[in-house]
């Protein structure tokens, strides 16, 4: 089949689209989203489970605090808070976490570590993708439900003062806030400074619920410096006082309220060795989460090590400490620790709507929810917990009462944590096949069109593409049924559910087709081209037909971006892959206008251009 230069390039666009679509389909998986949402007004709440009697608890949960105060530090490391670093240059916070009324946590950011998608992981409980790294540069409304947007609702007052990131996120939801921008990295001074500058004012007015701040000097540093250097210990004694500020300010407000306040410490993702983020080593995924509040009791000499835990359970906690419902789409659990004090029916009670939550979410994204660990554990948890609720309300105070809400407690508890771990699993589970597929078929694109460049820099080039000798061939078949076996055999084997296997056979058998024709078209190009090279050796337009300095640049340039796709610090490097790329483009100019200069005369007489004949 004959096509010009220009035909023959707008095909390969066509199908490197084809394949880089089906490779996104699968690189994004579906996310996990809630879509049962009430028509109007909010949602009822789930009524407390009980066994052959009616329960008088049908509504949420009263708040366990006051006010919350979140303080987000950017890039802190959880060695900065709970190693030798936090000890020597955080000096009131170590107090706290060893011996004052607090519960410490290493939180675990999964990737990818960029601010955007860890704000919402923290605000809405859900796991962001990869696609959220672009949308970090410019960050969208978030329309998921959130914490932020369920305080907001109920009538909570909400300050904000930091990385103007949330008021883009946030952009209804505040009061009053003020927001810093966060490109300028080379400043790690004044943009705490108007953080910071807040903070007497409206500490002493105590006219709202929740605030929230968001440093980013400790961020800065790490980029222009790294972890290790010297103005790290400053910024953290910096980060002290202001904690300590906040803390004592809190403590003094809690003796004229009923409730006490939490002061929730936390970062948004780590910092690599190098002073980075965005990928998935440990320094970059973990992160300090201190929760701090009167309300949390502690006996002397009581020693607690920092226990790991997922960024996400920060919201179904926040949720439950404020009295809000939890967010629908996240797959976190709650922080068992800052119930641990409560009545046995108040903590049932938290847990269960928690699992209840969880629960409703599995069923409406795993169509096999039935057979989940995690769903049959809770199952269990809530007929028991109907038979505790029984007991409680005939006045039984039996040791049997105690036993049997010790085990309901253990239950719901394994059944959070496995309810949470597959949904996040179920998130995080690309879709190998589908990737494979695309990649396979962009590669064998860019195969087929690096072969054939040397034969189209002419404006009137044309090309026999063989397109019908494949149809023809022995190879061709063979190479279909093979792919077709692979197919069959992916799409009846694997136990998740591939984007490929969901689509008719009709149009899976089209992509396997493509998949064969575009393997004899290559190799039909190879074979052509070391005909070629034989038997035209010493003639001079042989010399254009084969490969030169720039066909290699532009091979080993491709994969040398491909190949830095994989690396840990792309995220936040990817502008060096594409400088160390700038001269291809400059270097094919000059190849395509030194040819047509040197063959202007060859082109004047009636000279033809090199044409490709290919079989399979």
């Amino acid at each position: 089949m004959r096509l010009g230069s220009g035909a023959f390039a707008a095909s390969c666009v066509a199908i490197e689209v084809i394949g880089v679509a089906i490779f996104i389909r699968g690189f994004f998986p579906a996310p996990v989203r809630s879509y049962a949402r009430p028509e109007h007004g909010a949602e009822t709440p789930a009524p407390e489970p009980v066994a052959g009697v009616n329960s008088n608890w049908t509504k949420l949960p009263p708040p366990l605090f006051s006010k919350v105060v979140i303080v987000l530090i950017d890039a802190l490391r959880d060695d900065f808070v709970f190693g030798s670093k936090g000890v020597k240059y955080m000096p009131y916070t170590t107090y706290l976490v060893e011996k004052g009324a607090s519960h410490s946590f290493v939180a675990e950011a999964k990737p990818p570590t960029v601010t955007m998608p860890r704000i919402k992981a923290l605000m809405t409980g859900s796991l962001p993708g990869f696609v959220d790294v672009i949308r970090n540069l410019n960050s969208p409304v978030l329309l998921e439900d959130n914490v932020l947007r369920q305080a907001k609702a109920a009538g909570k007052r909400i300050i904000f003062y930091g990385d103007e990131t949330w008021v883009k996120l946030f952009p209804k939801h505040f009061v009053e806030y003020d927001g810093t921008t966060s490109f300028f990295v080379s400043d790690y001074i004044e943009v705490d400074n108007n953080v910071t500058r807040h903070l007497d004012k409206v500490l002493k007015r105590g006219d709202w619920d929740v605030l929230v701040l968001h440093y980013l000097g400790l961020d800065h540093i790490g980029h222009i410096s790294g972890p290790n250097s010297p103005l790290i210990g400053q910024k953290l004694s910096e980060m002290d006082s202001v904690l300590m500020k906040i803390h004592t300010s809190l403590l003094s407000k809690d003796r004229e309220t009923l409730l006490p306040s939490l002061l929730v410490l936390c970062g948004d993702h780590g910092m690599s060795e190098t002073g980075s983020h965005g990928a998935s080593s440990t320094e970059e995924v973990s992160t300090p989460l201190l929760l701090i509040s009167s309300a949390f009791e502690r006996k002397p000499g009581d020693i607690r090590h920092p226990k790991h835990v997922q960024q996400t359970d920060l919201a179904a906690t926040l949720a439950i400490g404020l009295g809000l419902p939890i967010p629908k789409d996240s797959v976190g659990s709650l922080l068992f620790p800052v119930i641990e004090g409560k009545p046995m029916r108040e903590q049932l009670r938290f847990l269960h709507l928690n699992t209840l939550q969880l629960s409703k979410l599995l069923q409406e994204n795993v169509p096999s929810y039935e057979k989940d660990p995690g769903f049959e554990q809770f199952k269990m948890a809530e007929k028991l917990h109907g038979n505790w609720v029984k007991l409680h309300l005939e006045e039984n105070h039996s040791d049997i009462l105690l036993g049997l809400g010790t085990k309901v407690l253990r239950q719901y508890l394994g059944a959070l944590k496995t309810l949470s771990l597959s949904l996040s699993t179920q998130v995080a589970q690309y879709d190998m096949y589908s990737m494979a597929v695309g990649t396979l078929i962009v590669l064998e694109v860019l195969a087929l069109f690096l072969l054939s460049t040397p034969h189209v820099l002419c404006r009137k080039a044309e090309l026999d593409v063989p397109l019908l000798s494949p149809v023809f061939s022995l190879l061709f078949y063979l190479v279909f049924l093979v792919l077709s076996a692979i197919h069959v055999l992916v799409c009846t084997s694997s136990e998740s559910s591939c984007y490929l296997c969901g689509l008719s056979w009709l149009a899976a058998g089209s992509v396997m087709l493509l998949v064969s024709a575009l393997f004899c078209a290559i190799l039909s190009a190879l074979i052509r081209m070391v005909i070629d090279s034989t038997l035209l050796k010493k003639n001079a337009a042989d010399a254009s037909s084969g490969w030169s300095e720039v066909n290699l640049l532009l091979l080993l340039g491709t994969v040398g971006h491909v190949l830095s796709l994989g690396a840990s610090s792309f995220v936040e490097e990817e502008h060096q892959t594409w400088t160390a790329q700038a001269t291809i483009p400059l270097s094919l100019a000059q190849q395509v206008n030194g040819s047509l200069f040197w063959k202007h005369k060859e082109a004047a007489d009636g000279g033809q251009c090199w044409q490709v004949h290919g079989w399979c």
